[in-house]
């Protein structure tokens, strides 16, 4: 919205300003729907990494992606992107899994596909219906719902797309597994390197957490190292752990989610307790289906191998034992 010149501008003084020996990465978050070929020519020279953000074929995408005028959205966002592929920029896609389309996890995986997208992120939709409520939002999606996407698409990519399609939660449990860490700051066992920077300087403990009680400072005042190094921000992201209630403690697939992002915890566990992630359900549901091909991956890569060699003896598995057709039950999450 602010145009090309204030990102050429933005380059060339990143340009004359960065230290010695040092690189600097850029990279956009966007619907795309202003994109050009002024746009592509300039990002493709420039290196930049743009997320385009696209919830599946046009019936999924349009339900809350819509102009301020109520306008869907997908005409545009798919020309964004084909944009960004004619001029070869680096880019990937941002899967908004919601109430709407999170029944159709193959439906919007498979389209993905079909349009070239090879690296994909789904991020969960979760809204609070009010500060003090535990209930989410109608638009939410349902915490078993989820599960079921990600297993779904899981599968899918088992059997067709390793190594050759990436996606996002899927490599960061393979992570998990084989090192023994999450790359991503929502299933690690603390956090606190996920700032966020406002126009006026003010940066903030994290993007969720943009309130006033989590203001660092303002960079006009005090540097960023001190900010990110400071004993308030070791608390915010120590207390991701040291907030976790007893039934999460105690659970087997803590080491792969450790409680999920403190935004979403929204419900009480079992026993009454609070701070329960609203997604535990899913979460539990989606790691324990894959940790018998994590472990299989996991040992292919401690031998020399990729982790698409699992692949043959996965599908030669399946053909031997035809898996049942799974249930669909009204989610309740």
């Amino acid at each position: 919205m602010l145009g090309l010149d204030f990102f050429e501008r933005a380059v060339a003084l990143q340009r004359k300003y960065q230290p010695a020996g040092t690189r600097v990465t850029n990279s956009i978050q966007t619907n795309g729907v202003l994109l050009d070929d002024a746009w592509g020519r300039f990002l493709k020279e420039q290196g930049f990494l743009i997320g385009i953000s696209l919830d599946g074929p046009p019936g999924l995408h349009d339900r809350y992606r819509v102009d301020k005028g109520g306008r869907p959205t997908f005409a545009r966002v798919a020309r964004g992107l084909e944009i960004l592929q004619r001029h070869k920029v680096e880019h990937n896609v941002l899967t908004c899994v919601h109430r709407h389309n999170g029944d159709h996890p193959l439906e919007v995986y498979r389209f993905l596909k079909s349009l070239g997208v090879r690296f994909i992120q789904f991020i969960p939709i979760v809204g609070r219906a009010s500060q003090t409520s535990e209930a989410a939002t109608p638009t939410s999606v349902g915490a078993e719902q989820y599960g079921r996407f990600l297993t779904s698409v899981f599968d899918e990519w088992l059997c067709n797309d390793v190594g050759q399609v990436f996606v996002q939660i899927f490599d960061v449990a393979l992570g998990i597994w084989a090192l023994g860490q999450a790359s991503l700051c929502v299933f690690d066992e603390t956090y606190g390197r996920a700032l966020a920077l406002e126009h006026n300087g003010d940066l903030f403990a994290c993007d969720h957490f943009v309130t006033p009680q989590h203001r660092l400072g303002n960079l006009m005042d005090v540097s960023l190292v001190k900010m990110v190094n400071s004993p308030q921000q070791r608390r915010f992201g120590q207390a991701k752990r040291d907030s976790l209630p007893a039934y999460c403690q105690a659970c087997d697939i803590r080491f792969a989610c450790n409680g999920g992002c403190p935004k979403n915890r929204l419900a009480l566990t079992p026993e009454g307790e609070p701070g329960l992630n609203y997604l535990c359900a899913g979460y539990q549901h989606f790691f324990h289906h894959i940790a018998p091909v994590m472990q299989q991956m996991t040992a292919a890569l401690r031998t020399g191998k990729t982790a698409a060699s699992v692949m043959p003896s996965l599908k030669r598995g399946r053909r031997r034992s035809p898996q049942p057709r799974p249930e669909v039950h009204a989610d309740r999450g």
